[in-house]
């Protein structure tokens, strides 16, 4: 990764002895993208009615990290990063618009506090995505159907930093030390009941709180990560086991979706010296009776139903080094609910 620094007169002078930088980072990405959920007209490929999107289209990133950090005397280190994102999907360009919201953080020994658009312990769980440069398949993650998280259409409902927003303005703590490591988060939004028009609100204010814990025993770490939500359907506890056996990868990770289970196994290999393979397959169980009494049910029950859940996800990702921070990326997918992806690109980090 390339670094740019900074410096200015007024840095030096009220900085001391202290060391500061200004780092900007970031990646392009553009590929094309088949969805058989798409359709320019008639019936898509479950039959369902056409939604005016091509099956084949450009799918496109261009993302400008900023990190700023300084050291005080005392040895605490400052710092934020901000970012800046310039996306295109199903022929939709979006974002440019302006910075995300920022995380700032305090680090001392093994210690880090977060505030603001913070990581989040549940996101920031050991072995939690696909080891590939999207964390999913192909160029984009193409539905990242392989988190184990992930269930009954309601993708990602766990305190995340946000890229393209605000964030959850919530706080946190991570903590390292030799093979150990630990994360406890906390966010609560502002009370749209009393107020509809707060920023930042939901009804009934609600909260959430997560942690994960993860151990290292030589080639091999065991993660379990845990989140308790206001919001129904969101309490989640989730483990992953992962690491080495010889040339091969592998992976098993569980988790229990407030009464959905899914269970995913992933193996990744090398082809030679540039080329690298990533495989995984998740089972996602029918929702339990409470599940289904909070509304939450993922069965199919038609032929064309579009966000039922229930069953096999299976997908195949491959990766080839072309030297200079690029690679080309290819991908494919089918997942439980029927939905056939593939994608192909490349993507390149500076």
């Amino acid at each position: 990764m390339k670094k740019v620094l900074f410096a200015t007169t007024a840095l030096i002078a009220t900085a001391s002895m202290a060391a500061a930088d200004v780092r900007i980072s970031g990646y392009g990405r553009f590929g094309l993208d088949y969805n058989d959920r798409n359709a320019s007209s008639g019936t898509n490929g479950i039959g369902a009615p056409a939604n005016g999107i091509s099956e084949t289209t450009l799918t496109s990133r261009l993302r400008l990290q900023f990190d700023m950090s300084t050291e005080t005397d005392g040895g605490v280190t400052l710092g934020a990063r901000a970012r800046v994102n310039y996306d295109s999907r199903d022929n939709v360009p979006t974002g440019g618009n302006g910075f995300n919201g920022a995380r700032f953080y305090a680090t001392v020994g093994g210690f880090t506090l977060g505030v603001g658009n913070i990581i989040g312990a549940l996101e920031g769980m050991s072995g939690l995505y696909l080891e590939t440069r999207t964390a999913g398949i192909g160029i984009d993650g193409a539905g990242f159907h392989s988190v184990v998280t992930n269930v009954n259409n309601t993708f990602f409902d766990w305190d995340a930093y946000s890229s393209g927003g605000a964030g959850v303005n919530g706080v946190e703590v991570l903590y390292s030390s030799g093979p150990f490591s630990g994360h406890i988060s906390y966010s609560k939004r502002n009370d749209s009941t009393v107020n509809p028009g707060v920023g930042n609100g939901a009804a009934g204010a609600p909260a959430r709180t997560a942690v994960n814990l993860a151990y290292t025993f030589g080639d091999w770490t065991a993660s379990l990560g845990h989140q308790s939500s206001d919001i129904v359907g969101e309490d989640k506890t989730a483990i992953a086991v992962f690491g080495d056996l010889g040339a091969f990868g592998v992976r098993v990770a569980y988790a229990d979706n407030d009464g959905i289970d899914k269970f995913g196994l992933y193996g990744n290999m090398d082809i030679g010296a540039a080329s690298n393979i990533v495989l995984f397959v998740t089972s996602e169980d029918a929702a339990d009776a409470g599940a289904i009494a909070q509304g939450r049910d993922n069965r199919d029950v038609t032929a064309g139903n579009d966000t039922g859940g229930e069953g096999e996800s299976y997908g195949i990702h491959y990766s080839y080094d072309l030297g200079g921070g690029a690679s080309f990326e290819a991908g494919a997918v089918r997942s439980s609910n029927d939905q056939t992806q593939v994608q192909a690109g490349v993507y390149f980090s500076f």
